[in-house]
């Protein structure tokens, strides 16, 4: 890998994360940053459930677009950037619980991708129960490529 402590690359990589603002909006958070892993959840709201009061399963899929992306950042040497190529995902019991939690793991990193698998869980009454799965394909970019990082609270383009 490289000098830089992961303690610095998790600080960089929590910073970054920070100025998405749809981080915000779903109001997901990173709960745990190790070398190859990253760990991101949800508290359950009204308006992430879909009408039979389960988590939509756009809440899920957000989940593991975000997760996988900043587990794949965990592994990515200076100057490189990530961005989601493609993932598969396979919804396979109801999300009913009070939070929603996603764990990516690097399954092969490599030079051009990364590719990165995810769990997903619903927590009830302090118990899991797993409510997805999905594999992801990570591109690796050249930061110099990718536009300018946004400042907390910037509004890109009026969008």
């Amino acid at each position: 890998m490289d000098a830089i402590p992961f303690d610095t690359r998790a600080t960089g990589i929590r910073e970054r994360v920070a100025l998405q603002g749809f981080m915000h909006l779903v109001g997901a958070q990173i709960d745990e940053l190790a070398p190859g892993s990253a760990t991101i959840s949800v508290t359950r709201r009204d308006n992430l459930l879909q009408q039979h009061g389960l988590f939509h399963g756009g809440v899920t899929a957000f989940l593991i677009d975000n997760g996988t992306t900043i587990a794949a950042a965990t592994v990515l040497k200076p100057g490189q950037g990530v961005l989601t190529a493609e993932y598969k995902l396979n919804l396979f019991s109801p999300a009913d619980g009070d939070r929603l939690i996603c764990r990516s793991q690097v399954v092969k990193p490599g030079s051009r991708m990364i590719i990165v698998a995810a769990d997903v869980f619903t927590e009830k009454d302090g118990r899991e129960k797993q409510t997805a799965v999905a594999l992801a394909t990570i591109a690796v970019l050249d930061q110099a490529s990718m536009p300018p990082l946004r400042q907390a609270g910037q509004v890109a383009n009026g969008r």
